[in-house]
């Protein structure tokens, strides 16, 4: 089939939950794709964030086809090595003491909302407690995840969802003690706000937040699906600020492409929480989903991924501000690591649209935001190539 049979296709059979460009990509390689025309895109998307150590990545592929050819699902009835030795290095890695693997980032979001509320039931013995989410966050769309996503917008057609959640302003800590009561189990939140607009947490908001659960008995949730496994410049973004979370929710770049994602939690939590019964996944954890967990460690380990992030960013964001400083209508260029927005004074749409003409991938966060989440292994020379087009795109606006 040709590209508009592609589409053509596509439309009459998929359920219409995206707006999806008219793009069909069939390969990749490093940093760049390929559509079925030929055409090659420099990606600044990295399939929303996971795409970490880029495309045709000969070691990934060897140890996800050696597994295959072993081993790919039994059910969490059974150990299986690559499962142990998965759990071993993230726990290890993160500071956390147990894990619980899943499918995606939203399903992480859900057991860490179950295994929160488990834990104040277990200890006051009752239900009915609550949860101060983050106004503008964002952390998924099925009905818990959803019922803790700070957006009016994505909850309202679904009615109320989980009970008992409140909204405090992020980086404001007087609006989340305002919220506290003695009902109250969790506090979740994004380290870097992502689909809100790509807000990192300020150090003295989230170091006064730990001590503020420390003291109330309060768990704290960190959600770094999008922001955690290096992106950042940190392996996890709460290093920067000396703190470790109660729990914690992992996913798109834990696996590089294979859907997985993770809760993990302290041995405090873990004591009082899921039981056998409370909780369970058929797939999760599955011996090809931790094989790629186990290979996507490795070589972050190896080729200090973060350490990359860490050296290269500053070059980043000094090629983002040469472009703030020359475009007025460039309002605010922020974020962490290889997590960066540019805030427009128009829709950040038709930017996105002329960048995929000249052979960019990029991504929006909000409707005047533009959001760089490149593979982690971008380069200056990409750097420069993505800013070369950004400019010759401001220059016609």
């Amino acid at each position: 089939m040709n590209t508009q049979e592609y589409i053509d296709q596509g439309d009459k059979y998929f359920l219409h939950t995206y707006n999806r460009f008219p793009i069909v990509l069939e390969r990749g390689e490093g940093v760049y794709l390929y559509d079925t025309d030929g055409k090659k895109y420099l990606d600044f998307g990295a399939g929303i964030a996971v795409f970490a150590l880029g495309y045709g990545n000969k070691e990934y592929n060897e140890a996800l086809n050696a597994q295959i050819a072993k081993l790919i699902h039994t059910s969490n009835l059974f150990y299986s090595p690559c499962a142990v030795e998965a759990a071993k290095e993230i726990c290890t890695l993160s500071g956390m003491d147990r894990v619980f693997f899943t499918n995606s980032g939203t399903e992480a979001i859900e057991g860490a909302i179950k295994a929160a509320r488990k834990y104040a039931y277990t200890r006051d013995g009752h239900a009915d407690h609550e949860i101060i989410a983050m106004q503008h966050s964002f952390h998924g769309r099925s009905y818990g995840a959803l019922s803790v996503t700070g957006n009016d917008h994505y909850r309202e057609p679904f009615g109320r969802g989980v009970s008992n959640i409140k909204f405090a302003e992020y980086n404001d800590i007087d609006s989340v003690k305002a919220l506290v009561t003695k009902d109250t189990c969790a506090v979740i939140l994004e380290t870097v706000q992502g689909e809100g607009g790509i807000y990192p947490a300020k150090e003295d908001f989230l170091k006064e937040l730990r001590q503020l659960c420390d003291e109330k008995d309060i768990l704290l949730i960190l959600d770094e699906i999008q922001c955690g496994m290096g992106r950042t410049g940190y392996m996890f973004a709460f290093e920067k600020y000396g703190i470790r979370p109660d729990i914690l929710t992992l996913a798109k770049a834990l696996g590089c492409g294979i859907p997985v994602g993770a809760f993990l939690m302290t041995e405090k939590c873990a004591e009082k929480s899921l039981c056998p019964g409370d909780h369970g996944s058929t797939y999760g954890g599955n011996p090809l989903a931790c094989a790629a967990v186990v290979e996507v460690l490795r070589q972050f380990k190896e080729r200090d991924i973060a350490g990359h992030v860490k050296a290269t960013a500053p070059y980043l964001k000094e090629k983002l501000g040469e472009l703030k400083d020359k475009y007025s209508f460039i309002k605010d260029v922020r974020g962490e690591g290889f997590m960066q927005a540019i805030e427009l004074d128009f829709p950040a749409g038709e930017i996105v649209t002329a960048a995929q003409k000249e052979g960019l991938i990029l991504l929006t966060a909000g409707s005047n935001i533009l959001r760089l989440v490149p593979p982690l292994i971008i380069g200056k020379e990409h750097i420069d190539a993505m800013t070369q087009i950004l400019d010759k795109i401001f220059s016609c606006h």
